[in-house]
């Protein structure tokens, strides 16, 4: 059973940047697609961006030229850089597989707010 472990959240003011990373246990990590998702208070949670196997990524519109996601398949390690925050972002952020295949991890919060 693959476990999540999500770290780099924070309180970030408008316009800043965090750097999310979710490290994985197991080695099968390379072999699948990765997401990072997110869920708002009182909102379902949403896929913000997603990184294949080889590295070919896609982004929700609304992340879109804000975000970069990565992995690192050595480390079964996958990050999201966030730049030019918004308040909108505030969110418990996590990592699964796309589609979510593993058990969900304790998320790691990013608030964005002055």
């Amino acid at each position: 059973q693959v476990q999540l472990v999500e770290s780099g959240g924070g309180l970030v003011q408008p316009g800043g940047s965090l750097r999310l990373s979710c490290a994985a246990s197991g080695n099968i990590f390379s072999i699948y697609t990765m997401g990072w998702y997110r869920q708002a208070p009182g909102k379902q949670r949403e896929l913000v961006a997603a990184t294949t196997s080889g590295g070919t990524t896609n982004y929700a519109d609304s992340v879109k030229g804000r975000f970069t996601i990565s992995r690192d398949n050595a480390e079964n390690t996958v990050y999201l850089q966030m730049n030019s925050l918004k308040p909108e972002d505030t969110a418990v952020y996590y990592c699964n597989a796309k589609p979510a295949l593993f058990r969900w991890g304790q998320g790691t919060q990013v608030t964005v707010s002055s």
